[in-house]
């Protein structure tokens, strides 16, 4: 019986801790400032946490601040934290459209710099709203003043995927999430099939040249508002590619000829396929590194048949050259591509687009000889009439 007595206590003292007053505040009792909220822009979410000292401070409580005035929502009310000192009203509502608790929404466009300089439409979305006070004064007049909590959350929607790390099972790396940003909802894996069941596993002296590489870049844990739409995808000899000679699989609708496009900015993943290859920079070493690196466009689901149209990007042609543009993302994942350069099926001279070098030396010398031949037999026709021309002379 006591220890019933003690429970019911202690649970009424947790209950009565949840309506905080001002002697409970102590030195957090003042006035409020800008700082009293901290916002924490998450890939799926978006955390307000409002110090309620200063809140008790001006007159009102937990209950009283509304978000983006939605009052009748229970997923948009605030609850109270005294954990933590000093302590604070939390609101966690998600980030989808039409259920963001009555956050705006505002998608802009700007021209793409750096990296992302080959297109003309870079996107990037603004998610905002207000937490106000509700007076609870009745009359005309008041003397508290009015509270309003301002928070916003901007997150591009272009990323570079930068790739290591495939002679594991799966290239996929868990980031912690950064505000304003959906890079870690982004992984690059490579396949060994085009059923994208078995992923694959690069043994240590690399694979064969032309195996098929199957990629897909998924987009986990993000509002299914948004479609993954791969702008450019190449391969570079560094994993950092500045100032190395890189290699374009695709840029917008250019197309490297045996780069195979399966999907692309039609759900949250997006996949195609390529032939291995090596660089020619590499011929000396038993196995050619490189490393895949893709730019990769969230899309609302209704815009990504716009962004997917070449008249609406510049065009750029497919060529390996050397990249002068420094790489400056914080936060990118690696996949490496070992394939042989000894010991192969394929000619140790192929170059990457698919060309036979050996193919080549072989028709060129093959059109000298014929050419030689041509001039030995008109030169053997005119000296035999030369001396038919003296027979009949000498008759």
């Amino acid at each position: 019986m006591a220890l019933f007595i003690i429970l019911i206590l202690t649970s009424l003292c947790i209950a009565g801790r949840e309506a905080l007053n001002i002697s409970d505040c102590g030195a957090y009792a003042r006035r409020p400032e800008y700082t009293d909220i901290a916002v924490v822009c998450g890939t799926s979410g978006i955390d307000l946490a409002i110090q309620i000292c200063p809140v008790i401070y001006t007159g009102y409580n937990a209950s009283l601040l509304i978000l983006n005035q939605i009052r009748n929502n229970v997923d948009c009310q605030g609850t109270l934290d005294t954990s933590v000192m000093p302590p604070v009203v939390r609101f966690s509502f998600p980030i989808r459209e039409g259920n963001a608790c009555g956050s705006n929404f505002l998608t802009t466009s700007s021209q793409g710099t750096g990296v992302f300089s080959d297109f003309s439409n870079i996107q990037s979305v603004n998610i905002s709203g207000v937490v106000r006070s509700s007076d609870p004064t009745i009359g005309t007049i008041t003397y508290n003043a009015e509270l309003k909590y301002f928070y916003s959350c901007a997150y591009p929607l272009e990323y570079l995927i930068n790739n290591t790390q495939v002679d594991v099972s799966s290239s996929s790396i868990a980031l912690t999430d950064n505000n304003g940003s959906f890079i870690s909802t982004l992984s690059m894996t490579l396949y060994k099939d085009v059923n994208y069941t078995t992923p694959l596993v690069i043994p240590p002296v690399g694979i064969e040249l032309r195996t098929n590489i199957y990629v897909q870049v998924v987009a986990a844990n993000l509002t299914s508002q948004y479609f993954v739409l791969l702008d450019r995808c190449y391969a570079s000899v560094s994993p950092q590619p500045s100032n190395s000679t890189f290699y374009n699989l695709f840029v917008s609708c250019s197309r490297d000829q045996l780069t195979t496009m399966l999907e692309n900015g039609d759900s949250q993943r997006a996949r195609f396929y390529f032939p291995a290859f090596r660089f020619i920079e590499q011929q000396n070493a038993t196995i050619s590194t490189y490393y895949l690196h893709c730019i990769t466009r969230l899309c609302e689901r209704t815009t990504c048949s716009t962004f997917k149209q070449c008249s609406r990007k510049k065009k750029r042609s497919v060529e390996t050259t050397v990249l002068q543009d420094s790489i400056t993302e914080p936060s990118v994942l690696t996949v490496s591509v070992r394939a042989m350069t000894e010991g192969s099926t394929v000619s140790s001279e192929e170059t990457p687009s698919g060309g036979h070098s050996d193919d080549k030396g072989t028709s060129v010398g093959l059109g000298i000889a014929v050419a030689v031949l041509v001039v030995i037999g008109v030169a053997a026709m005119l000296m035999a009439a030369s001396f038919y021309r003296k027979l009949n002379l000498l008759r």
